[in-house]
């Protein structure tokens, strides 16, 4: 395994200590377990879906948070009070915790589940004062000074 040393970075640049830590983060993950799968697609320009597959978890079992930018999936299966005896037992029903960075202006919209999956659906909502803007020049024409405002434009 590789080792990283950010110092270098954290040296040269100014405000970008979260991409830094993440990316530490990243690559110091000591036991990166594959449970349960998920899926992260995207369903829109600024639109994404994270799908897990949670079989055998009903929705009271299942807890979604977002703290400090990341997004938090836990379960945790109740006491089974029926008495069962498996020839085969597949399916996983062990308690898991899942993280996911979010990026700044990510927010959470909704979550569904529905046949074994559990549906989180984010979208990117850039701030007015982030997008895009055309600055019109003044003009000046003797005594007459004509000053437009800025508009914002889309891209």
């Amino acid at each position: 395994m590789r080792n990283f040393d950010f110092a270098p970075l954290y040296r040269a640049t100014v405000g970008f200590d979260r991409i830094a830590d993440l990316m530490d983060r990243t690559l110091s993950a000591d036991s990166v377990t594959s449970y349960p799968p998920y899926n992260i697609e995207k369903t829109a320009e600024n639109a994404y879906r994270i799908s897990v597959a949670v079989a055998g978890f009903s929705p009271d079992e299942l807890s979604v948070e977002v703290k400090e930018s990341t997004l938090h999936i836990t379960a945790k299966k109740g006491p089974d009070t029926t008495e069962r005896s498996y020839l085969h037992r597949g399916i996983a029903t062990r308690a898991f915790e899942r993280r996911f960075a979010l990026a700044d202006h990510v927010k959470v919209t909704g979550a569904l589940h529905e046949n074994g999956m559990l549906h989180i659906d984010l979208v990117r909502e850039t701030p007015e004062a982030l997008k895009p803007r055309r600055i019109e020049i003044a003009t000046t024409r003797g005594a007459d000074t004509k000053v437009l405002t800025a508009e914002t434009v889309e891209i």
